[in-house]
């Protein structure tokens, strides 16, 4: 194990959460002053570092244990795709407000530094359709918390949620909790 191995935590063991950290960039003051964004960009851009995270994604929670792969508006749609296509399953957006044209279901939540609204048709799952959703981060829960809402209530049955990073000192998984959160990167 190297010494960047060492310094770093995550749910799939330091190794994961050392090749995620090493592809995430600081970006001061975005959106806004005093917030500190993590781009993943350089992640996804990585084939080699992208697979690798993907398939150890699948490994947590095995090929057969969903039907369906969520992911929440926009960069979760590029982890749901890359999930969904690699186990032959679905993909379902969880979309930001007046992006779905057929009848949806919508959740407010307050973001670290706003608010928004999520949205996802009402027929999205069939009932108890096995969904694994994912984000690219996870900071208060707000976000996560109201996509797991709105999977709920479009009867579909969350068999987990995963996110490369987690913010953990944004208490994001204690809101979540019980459900169970994976993380492959806890900072």
């Amino acid at each position: 194990m190297t010494r960047s191995e060492a310094s770093v935590v995550g749910d799939s063991g330091p190794a994961a959460a050392a090749l995620v950290a090493s592809r995430v960039l600081d970006v001061p003051d975005f959106p806004k002053p005093g917030i500190v964004f993590k781009d993943l960009m350089p992640l996804f851009a990585d084939g080699p570092a992208f697979r690798e995270v993907i398939d150890g994604i699948i490994e947590h929670y095995g090929a057969e244990s969903f039907d369906v792969v969520a992911g929440i508006e926009a960069r979760g749609f590029v982890l749901a795709a890359a999930i969904a296509y690699a186990t032959g399953t679905g993909v379902i957006p969880i979309r930001k407000a007046g992006k779905l044209p057929r009848a949806s279901y919508s959740a407010s939540y307050a973001l670290e530094y706003g608010e928004a609204v999520l949205e996802v048709h009402q027929d999205a799952f069939t009932a108890g359709q096995r969904v694994l959703v994912v984000d690219d981060v996870l900071a208060t829960g707000g976000t996560a918390a109201a996509t797991l809402d709105l999977v709920d209530r479009a009867q579909g049955s969350v068999v987990g949620f995963t996110v490369l990073l987690e913010l953990s000192f944004l208490a994001g998984r204690q809101r979540l909790s019980p459900r169970p959160v994976h993380a492959l990167w806890r900072v």
